[in-house]
């Protein structure tokens, strides 16, 4: 899993700068290319493009997940242990809207992670985990 290419994912957002500040902000995004309608981030070597959508409702259905209640839309990034703890820190100072709380998932099985969600000023759902190993990401025993 070396020189993984970056993926590219366009979602819908109500307010471009609730959006702005939020992941430019709050998560540290660096800002790309914007325009009226939408704007680039950085997030984490991905390129992530926020699209103005007035009529945006961001609610989403959930899935049963070891206990949670995930919702099914959702994106996110894979990280180490130390970014995500870091990551965790500046979501709880900056008073981010929490779905999950971080957590180990999946404690003692083959795919144990940390992992936390946190909805955007939109609703849209984001996931953050980290792995102890890159090479459990997709482990099945």
């Amino acid at each position: 899993m070396t020189d993984m290419p970056p993926f590219h994912l366009a979602f819908p957002v109500d307010d471009l700068a609730a959006a702005r500040t939020f992941y430019g902000g709050l998560l540290g995004c660096p800002e790309g290319r914007s325009s009226g309608e939408w704007i680039d981030f950085d997030l984490f070597g991905h390129q992530i493009v926020a699209h103005l959508d007035p009529k945006h409702a961001g609610l989403a259905r959930t899935n049963a997940v070891d206990g949670d209640a995930v919702p099914v839309f959702h994106f996110g990034v894979v990280l180490d242990f130390a970014a995500f703890d870091a990551l965790a820190a500046r979501l709880r100072a900056g008073g981010a809207d929490f779905i999950i709380e971080p957590r180990t998932r999946f404690a003692g099985q083959p795919g144990e992670q940390r992992t936390m969600f946190v909805r955007d000023p939109a609703g849209n759902a984001l996931e953050f985990k980290a792995f102890a190993s890159r090479d459990r990401i997709f482990a099945t025993d």
